[in-house]
């Protein structure tokens, strides 16, 4: 079977068949998924915080967890920047505008967790490390409930024959 193929003859499925429909409504499923994988990698962070509070500043697993978010997060916004909304942009020329927030919001969250990085890489104290999760969470939140709430409906008609891991990033 190649991949794609619903019918094991090996052949792709045609332009309307079901598993077409499917992959075009699984975008916005997609979407949804990764940001609650992100969400949950967060948390995952803050309680290696919290337990890294009980024991030292700054254990290993914070290191781990912290890198492992960072990267999946970063992962995910170069992903869209370069693969997805460059497909919305052509599909829907009128969220040039909303894609250009989303782009700029990347950035920050680029540069908030640049910042992170640097604080979990000095062993910081709880205190600032949290100010800085708190940063982050709060941006990517805000983020993250303003492209579902502008992309959504999109996705579920965008027609994007690509990886999902590389729109939306390795999670």
């Amino acid at each position: 079977m190649t991949e794609g193929d619903t019918t094991g003859t090996g052949a792709r499925p045609g332009p309307t068949t079901q598993s077409d429909t499917s992959r075009l409504v699984a975008w916005s499923r997609e979407l949804r998924a990764v940001h609650d994988r992100l969400r949950e990698a967060l948390r995952v962070t803050r309680a290696a915080l919290d337990d890294g509070e009980q024991a030292r500043p700054a254990t290993r697993d914070l290191l781990l967890f912290c890198h492992g978010f960072c990267t999946a997060l970063t992962g995910h916004h170069e992903g869209e920047d370069r693969e997805l909304f460059p497909a919305i942009a052509a599909a829907h020329p009128e969220l040039v505008g909303t894609l250009r927030n989303l782009r700029q919001d990347h950035s920050m969250i680029a540069h908030l967790l640049s910042g992170l990085t640097a604080a979990v890489d000095r062993a910081a104290p709880p205190d600032e490390l949290e100010r800085h999760l708190e940063g982050v969470a709060a941006i990517m939140e805000s983020h993250f409930r303003y492209e579902e709430r502008m992309l959504l409906t999109v996705l579920d008609t965008l027609v994007l024959d690509a990886d999902a891991r590389d729109v939306l990033g390795p999670l």
